[in-house]
């Protein structure tokens, strides 16, 4: 429950931050702010400024702002000697658009800002053993399965992931590894380098790392540390045999046996496509990682990071929407509401703090995300609305931009709807399997 309060305040915070972004452009074209609230409900405190009135409401679930001749407000401006040129309406295409934009921006910049913090705090890495599973083609002659990787130009590597990168960056590396006791050393021509990252494959069990919230094995109520022993009757000791049988299953659900402890049983979890991986069938579970260190960017890295993973994870939602349009079937398993968001911020928190901004972040980036989609009622059905005059040299009739509008309305309060559904349901299946 706190987890969810927590969850719900800091969107409020997100959604004031996007109507600030409204705010500052619409003064700077001049436009006259009737009313700029932070949370909703009766004011805690309220004062008046330059013709504004300034409020905190006592619901901290957002904000808005209140612009004359916004004649999408439903309390719609009356005030007919207001001046033209301090009217929404009144203002050429462009701006109107700017303005608009200037919420969803705000969210971009916020998403960004939280995402270079997250990079300046320890990032917890978590890696694979260095044990070699096996080699392909003509490193098969110097690797054998059981190998243990130790050092790359006499740097120790802690985990498989570390080994690749010290690999990756070194010139003409040489390996140090152990077998049956012994150290063997292994010269590596810069040409070939490439060859040997996609040969070796480490060793990794069926212990379950992370299970990811609201997919088939969150539902089926699977945990950390679990340990997959069969799938469909198949024994199985490793993660990519494993994988393969989940992934090519020809049924639509598999059975899993699972060790708990002291304790064996039985799960029929049927794998979903997921709009982030494309075709492939997934669970959502990942390997666990036995290997832990702590890493810390300096000022510089946080920032480049910050603003590279920013855009990337903008870029991958929009694709993730693309798919989803393509294949609407695939709208259930991919939405998710407040009660969902409150689990996974729990979950993040508990990885320390640098996870949860970086969680903060995400769904800053979201907002940005969907609000900029052409539905009307949203702000980017509001920019095409726009556009569209800026064209054809004159605005949409308002009983049209009324009439797209409802319709958006309609939409998003089925979607809310649909995602509450979802986060209950899978709570509820979750809460079956785990009381």
């Amino acid at each position: 429950m706190l987890s969810l309060l927590l969850m719900l305040v800091a969107l409020g915070l997100m959604i004031t931050i996007h109507e600030m972004g409204h705010f500052l452009v619409a003064r700077a074209f001049g436009v006259g702010i009737e009313k700029f609230s932070i949370g909703f409900g009766a004011p805690i405190t309220q004062f008046r400024r330059n013709g504004t009135d300034y409020r905190i409401g006592w619901i901290p679930l957002g904000g808005y702002v209140k612009m004359r001749g916004d004649s999408s407000d439903q309390e719609e401006e009356t005030d007919a000697n207001v001046p033209e040129h301090e009217r929404f309406d009144g203002k050429i295409w462009w701006q109107r658009a700017l303005i608009v934009f200037a919420g969803p921006f705000a969210n971009l910049i916020l998403g960004m800002l939280l995402f270079m913090l997250a990079f300046s705090f320890p990032q917890k890495l978590e890696d694979l053993s260095p044990v070699i599973s096996s080699a392909d083609g003509v490193w098969a002659q110097h690797f054998v399965p059981g190998d243990s990787l130790v050092a790359v130009n006499d740097k120790p590597v802690g985990g498989f992931n570390r080994f690749l990168l010290e690999f990756a960056s070194a010139e003409k590396p040489t390996i140090t590894y152990h077998r049956d006791n012994k150290e063997l050393q292994l010269t590596v021509a810069n040409a070939d380098k490439d060859s040997l990252m996609r040969s070796l494959i480490p060793r990794v069990t069926t212990v379950v790392g992370e299970v990811f919230s609201g997919l088939p094995a969150w539902r089926a109520g699977l945990k950390p540390m679990d340990k997959i022993l069969m799938v469909d009757s198949v024994a199985v000791t490793d993660w990519y045999e494993m994988r393969k049988l989940i992934v090519n299953s020809p049924n639509n659900e598999v059975i899993l046996r699972i060790a708990r402890g002291e304790e064996e049983f039985e799960r029929r979890i049927k794998p979903e496509e997921n709009v982030a991986v494309g075709q492939e069938r997934m669970i959502g579970i990942s390997q666990y990682m036995p290997i832990s260190e702590s890493l810390r960017h300096n000022p510089v890295e946080a920032i480049r990071l910050g603003a590279a993973s920013s855009v990337n994870f903008v870029l991958m939602n929009y694709q993730a929407l693309f798919n989803l349009v393509k294949q609407p079937s695939q709208l259930k398993s991919s939405v998710g509401g407040p009660v969902m968001m409150a689990s996974m911020s729990s979950e993040m928190g508990r990885r320390g703090a640098g996870s949860l901004i970086l969680f903060f972040g995400s769904i800053s980036l979201i907002l940005m995300v969907m609000n900029l989609l052409p539905i009307p009622i949203l702000d980017g059905g509001h920019i095409l609305f726009a556009f569209i005059e800026g064209i054809v040299g004159k605005p949409l009739p308002l009983k049209v931009q009324s009439f797209l509008q409802r319709i958006g309305f309609a939409i998003l309060i089925t979607l809310m709807i649909y995602a509450f559904y979802s986060d209950i349901s899978k709570l509820f299946l979750r809460f079956i399997y785990t009381r």
